[in-house]
Order: structure tokens, then sequence, then C-alpha cells
């Protein structure tokens, strides 16, 4: 069995980087990244390929043979009740009135005109024949009489002087044709102004004047306010009154393409189709508005596939992941491995098409079950927190986040769920990722089940009062999110092990486990090389303070420090904390050699992190605890003997480290404390302040070297890093009072005794 999972394991890498011809480099992580890019456009394809079911079709009036239920959430148009609503905005649009200053003026130019021409006229035969010529003009009979009436300049002052003028001033808010036009238009009119195309809203429209209106209020003013005879009013209305027409007119035109504005301008009412709905049951009258529906189900039915739609979703997609990659730091996406893509694309994968079951089956009726609950079983049941869950076992909380982001939006579409379940399932992995994290015993782990049970509950409940509108399914369907959040639980106890095992990662309980100092191979490091085993502890103590104060890994730091140095197991007393005074087997050895057997110590750890499968994370922290750090001691001394042998100039490359340099915070402070705690030892009178300036030059001479380039770590982190190593360090090399010998003295008869520890060597050690 642990030869096919190393097999999986090597597959799983993939190829190293390829070399083409022109010189570019295929990355490490591409490959993996094509995979889950693949993973991700098939879910798209997926998500939008349907099953292409037959909706039986039956007319109104027809008695139904079996019951029919929509296969899908759908919205279709209802004609008529979208008719009556346009028809009942359109009748509230005011009709447009046009006002036009014309007819006044032709009034005063007709009349100007008709007396110049009288006044003109010669009296007799000329002067009969005008009379006849304006009678047919005006359709009026007009007298002798009324002519010499017009001819006169009592007649003439009083038309301009008085009546043109009342008549301007009356003409001026319009005068329509007859008062009874506005009887339609209850919510009032809209009155352009011809020359202007100003418009006035009247919702009032009684002291609107008419013509015969007009024609009363003159006839008022001559007899009346004027208090004129009869003989000239005559004449004054046989002139005026045939002369007189509406200045205000319905623009049947402008009336009507702003009503069919507004009418375009009114969404249609849609019938809301949920998916599971009983259209029409067995035995039942089919009425017009269940054939409406049956004939929008027949003509939306699920096709084979809906490339566009897919295509769509893919883009979606994208957007997600260049999201990802402009909020990643530094290296951005490049720094997820090949292998971390393959494992995110796999439980992409698992999940999708764990979600489109939801849209494939479907909980058949009865148990008293609304059928808006019967539709949405599977898609509440879906445990898409569990995904979330098994990735913040072993990735940042950023990247859990945008790939569950991603699945949660997929797997709304896989089931044609709008927003509501989309936010069902984000917020819930969010939680769980968020959950998961603070889990550091299984214990918790099994008890985080508690919090997104609630969390899920609420979301339940908020989803179907925004979504379903329908209060009676909150009661049913808490049991489909109980039966959620468990499978959320089931999927991380259950998948999570199996995709550690394979992937080769280290979840925080197995972290836990290997922490704990019975482990074999720390009992193995403690017997063979106790002075190492003694400085791995403390360097982990180190590194856990520093990870906690820079935001790194601490669990991850503080185990990868107890097992970064295991490789010296195979030669542990080649090491100078294993090397006691009387023997060094260095002395015997060329410095080629010594810095061979020092180097070899981290390959052969990656080796053993291997044999005892302790995970790529820890892996890839032993093989880079030590950088492309430079063996100065056996490279000076090697310089010094080719320099006296006159031999050819040392490689300095010879005598460093093969790396690579530290890829994360955690690998860089495990190189700090690892070299701060190694040449502490060297310090002959540890005071706070020598100890503060050893760390300083340390931290500068590697920071300066370029080994923590890669790393992530800030200037703002090597301070902190700085102060907590001091802490720390000046804890363990704190002083001691010298005991003085034991002895017993008196004086002034009095008896005094040193401390008893002082006199054994045991209570001593004790004591300290």
């Amino acid at each position: 069995m642990s030869e096919i999972v190393d097999r999986v394991k090597r597959a799983m890498k993939g190829p190293s980087p390829v070399q083409s011809a022109n010189g570019f480099t295929v990355p490490d992580w591409a490959p993996g990244f094509l995979f889950f890019l693949a993973v991700t456009f098939t879910l798209c394809f997926v998500a939008r390929l349907g099953l292409d079911t037959s909706v039986r079709l039956f007319t109104a009036g027809e008695i139904a043979t079996q019951d029919v239920a929509a296969d899908q959430t759908m919205q279709i148009e209802d004609m008529e009740a979208t008719a009556r609503r346009r028809e009942q905005v359109t009748e509230s649009q005011p009709p447009v009135f046009d006002v036009s200053p014309l007819p006044y003026e032709a009034l005063a130019k007709n009349v100007e005109d008709i007396l110049t021409s009288v006044r003109a006229a010669a009296p007799g035969e000329d002067l009969e024949k005008l009379r006849w010529q304006i009678a047919e003009n005006l359709n009026t009979e007009i007298g002798g009489d009324i002519i010499e009436v017009w001819r006169q300049d009592d007649f003439r002052n009083l038309l301009q002087k008085d009546v043109l003028p009342w008549l301007k001033e009356n003409y001026e808010p319009g005068v329509v044709s007859n008062s009874s036009v506005f009887m339609p238009y209850k919510s009032g009119i809209l009155l352009r102004d011809l020359p202007s195309k100003m418009e006035t809203l009247r919702v009032d429209t009684h002291d609107i004047k008419d013509t015969k209106q007009i024609k009363d209020d003159l006839e008022h003013l001559l007899k009346v306010s004027l208090n004129k005879p009869f003989r000239l009013r005559k004449a004054v209305y046989t002139l005026v009154y045939p002369l007189i027409a509406p200045s205000m007119t319905l623009n049947q035109d402008t009336t009507q393409v702003r009503k069919a504005e507004i009418a375009r301008a009114v969404e249609p009412l849609y019938y809301i189709i949920k998916k599971g709905e009983i259209i029409v049951r067995q035995g039942e009258r089919v009425g017009p508005i269940q054939q409406l529906k049956l004939q929008a189900l027949y003509s939306h039915r699920k096709g084979p596939y809906n490339l566009l739609r897919a295509t769509g979703l893919f883009g979606m997609c994208l957007m997600f992941l260049a999201v990802l990659y402009v909020s990643l730091e530094r290296a951005g996406i490049k720094r997820i491995r090949s292998t971390d893509w393959v494992f995110l694309g796999v439980v992409l994968l698992i999940f999708g098409m764990l979600a489109k079951m939801a849209d494939v089956v479907t909980l058949p009726g009865g148990g008293g079950l609304p059928e808006a609950t019967r539709s949405i079983y599977f898609a509440f049941s879906l445990p898409m927190a569990g995904a979330a869950g098994i990735l913040a076992l072993f990735f940042s909380k950023r990247l859990c986040i945008f790939i569950s982001l991603i699945l949660s939006f997929l797997a709304a579409n896989m089931v044609y769920a709008g927003i509501g379940v989309f936010c069902y399932y984000f917020v819930g992995s969010m939680i769980y990722i968020y959950l998961i994290k603070r889990s550091e015993t299984r214990s918790q782990l099994f008890k985080s089940v508690l919090p997104l049970l609630a969390a899920l509950y609420v979301m339940w409940v908020s989803v179907n009062l925004m979504d379903l509108n329908d209060p009676s399914v909150v009661g049913a369907g808490l049991a489909f999110v109980t039966l959620s959040a468990f499978l959320s639980l089931l999927a991380v106890v259950g998948i999570a092990p199996i995709m550690e095992l394979i992937f080769g990662y280290t979840s925080r309980f197995r972290l836990m486990e290997l922490l704990n100092l019975e482990q074999p191979l720390l009992q193995e490091l403690m017997v063979k090389a106790p002075g190492t085993y003694h400085h791995s502890l403390i360097v982990s103590n180190m590194v856990e303070a520093g990870a906690r104060n820079i935001g790194a890994n601490p669990l991850l730091a503080k185990v990868a420090a107890l097992y970064h140095d295991i490789g010296k197991l195979k030669n542990p007393h080649y090491f100078i904390e294993n090397i006691s005074c009387k023997e060094n087997r260095h002395n015997k050895l060329a410095p080629s050699m010594s810095a061979l057997i020092l180097i070899s110590h981290v390959k052969k750890g990656i080796e053993l992190a291997r044999e005892h499968r302790l995970g790529e994370a820890l892996t890839d922290l032993i093989g880079q605890h030590h950088g492309t750090t430079l063996i100065a001691y056996f490279y000076h001394k090697a310089k010094e003997l080719a320099e006296a042998k006159g031999d050819d100039p040392i490689r300095e490359a010879d005598y460093r480290y093969p790396g690579p340099k530290p890829q994360s915070k955690e690998a860089g402070l495990i190189l700090l404390a690892d070299a701060i705690e190694a040449s502490s030892r060297t310090l002959v009178d540890p005071t706070p302040s020598r100890i503060k300036g050893h760390i300083q030059n340390i931290v500068r001479k590697i920071y300066t070297e370029g080994e923590l380039d890669e790393s992530q770590l800030t200037l703002k982190d090597l301070t902190l890093l700085t102060d907590t190593f001091h802490r720390i360090l000046t804890g363990i090399f704190h002083q001691r009072i010298e005991y003085p010998s034991a002895k017993t003295t008196e004086k002034n008869g009095k008896h005094r005794e040193e401390p008893a520890c002082a006199l054994d060597p045991k209570a001593a050690e004790h004591a300290a």
C-alpha cells in the first residue's frame, strides 16, 4: 500500500521545469494550474449540462392525465396582467394640448383688414359688393346699417382700445373649442406653448375658457362694463364672433407617442415558478394560467448543453482567480505549487459533481413537505462548508476563501439557484474556515459542528425569507441544514486524512502528533545526538514565540524546528554540539570533507523526513533551514591551506549549503533562530547587551547576504524577531548566584550554616 501511495505522490509532483528550444522555462506550478483550470471549465460546462426533460403539454380545458412538476426555477411573463398594468399607466398619462398665438393674431389681422377695406370703399355699388363679399367670408348676414357702423371712427376706436386688448388677454391662457373636451382627463392635461416649447401641467381645467365663454364674456363686457348701445354691440358681434377660433388643440400624435413610451417602460409582470412546483395534478382541469406555465416550461426545457453560458461561468471564475493573483503577496499565485493546484482541482471536482446531483435528483412529494422545500432538498443538504474545512487544514485562509468563492458560485449554478443559495454556501464556508483554523485538537474539530450548525440555521432562515418567501418551509428545512453541517464534519474527518496521505500534506492534527517528544525519531535524536536534541528544543521555543509575533504559523514552525536537524543522526559525532573537548573528528579530516559532512545533514534530513512521512511542508522546511549560507570556518581554513600549498583557489560554492533559500516566513524564522542559538554558545560573558548585539549582527549578516529575499520576512518582522530572540536567550543565559563552599562559622555566639544545595550537587541542580 505504501508503495502505491509513493507512486501516486511522485505522479502528482509532475515533471521538473522544462526548458524549450527558445529558452522559455515552464514554471513548476504550471501543470497543476492547468489541471485546475481544466477542472473549472469542466464544471462550468457540467453546470449548464442538463437532461432533456420532456414536459407534457395540456391545453386549457383538458383533464390532466398525470402530474406535471417544474424541472427548473424560472419566471414567465403574465401577458394579461402586464397589458392591464400598461393600460392603467397610459390612461394616467395626461394628454398634450398645443397652445398657439396664431388664432388671435389671425383674428386681429382680419378685423383690421375688414375695417380698412370698408373705410376705403366708395359708397354705392362698390360698398354693396364689398358687404356681400365680407358676409360670404364670415358666413353671416351683414346689413347695410352694420357696414355704416364699421365705417365710423368710434367703432374703430372701440375695437382697438377695448375689444382687441380684452381678446388678447383672454387668449393668452388658451381657448378651447368646447370645455367638454377635458372631461376624460381627470388627472389633468399638459399645455405646450408652441413658440417656447415649454410645457405646463394643469390639473384643474375649469378656468380654461371655450369659444362660447369668450363670446358670452365679450357680450358682458360691451353691455355691462362698457355700457354700449345695442346697435354698436351688434356691429361688434357681427364682426368678431365669426373670427373667434380655439387656440388650444389636442395633439394626438405627441400624446400617443408618449403613451407608447410609458407603456414600454412598464416592467412586465411575471409568474415565478419554483423548481419542483406542481403545475397541474392528475385529474385536474387545466386552466389558462396552467397552460401558459406548461408552454413556458416546454419552450425553456433543458437542452443537452449551453456553451455560451458555460463560457460565461468560466469567465467569472477566471476573474476570481485574477483577484486571487493580485491579493497574494509578492510572488502571488506562483507560490502555490503544482501539487497544491492538483489538490484544489480534485476537491473542486468532487464537491462540484456532488452539487450536480441536486439538479438530477428530486425528492419525491409527500410527507407534508411544501413543494419549495422538496425542490431544494439536495441544494441545502450539500456539504459545501466541508470542502472549505478540508482546504483550511492545509492552506492559508485567503486561498481557502477564494477557492470557496469559486466552488460556491459553481455549486449555486449547478442547482440553478439564485443569490440566496450562493450566500448560504459561501458564508457557511467562510465560517467553517474560521472554525477549523481555530481548532487545535480533534475534540475541538468535532465541537466546531455546533457553531457551524447555528450559522447555517441563521443563513437558512435568512435565505428563506429573502428568496423563497414561504415561512412554512423554515421548520421543515432545519433537518436538511442539520444534515449539511454533519456531512461537512464527516467530509473533513473522512476525506482529509486520505488527501493528507495521497498528497503528502501535514495537517494541524498531524503536527500536534509530531510535537509529542515521545515520537520515535525524537527519542532516537535524544539518545544518539543529545546536543542536537537540546539545540532543537531551544530553537523550537524561539521560533514558536517569533512566529506568534510576526503572524506566521507557530505550530508548523515549532514542529519543523524540532525536526530540522534530524539529518545529524547519520553522523552525530561530527557536529560540534555532540563533540566532547577531548575528541574532534574534524581534526583528522580535510576541510572539504568536513564541509561535505555538514552539508550532507540537510540532504539526509530530507530523506529521513520522507522515510518517516513527516509531510511535504516539514520536508521543505528542513531542506531550507540553512538556505545557501557559507560554512565559513572550513572555507577559510581550506583557503589558508590552499594558499600555503600554492594550490588552485578554493571554490566558494563548494562550501555553501545547496539551498534553496527560505521560501516562507517559517523557513526564514528557523534559519535565523538556528544560526543565532548555535552561535550564542560562543559568547564568553553573555550579558543582555552582548546577547542583543550578537543577535543583531547575525540577523544583519544573513539579511545582507540575501538569504531572506524569498522568505516574505519584512524589516518590521526582523525587528520583532530580534526582540523576541533577545528575551528568550537572556532567560537562558541568566546570571547565577555563586555559592560559597560549605562551612560553619560562629560569630557573636551564633551558629551560621551555608545553603544545603551547595553541599549536594544534586540539590544545587534542582535549585537551579
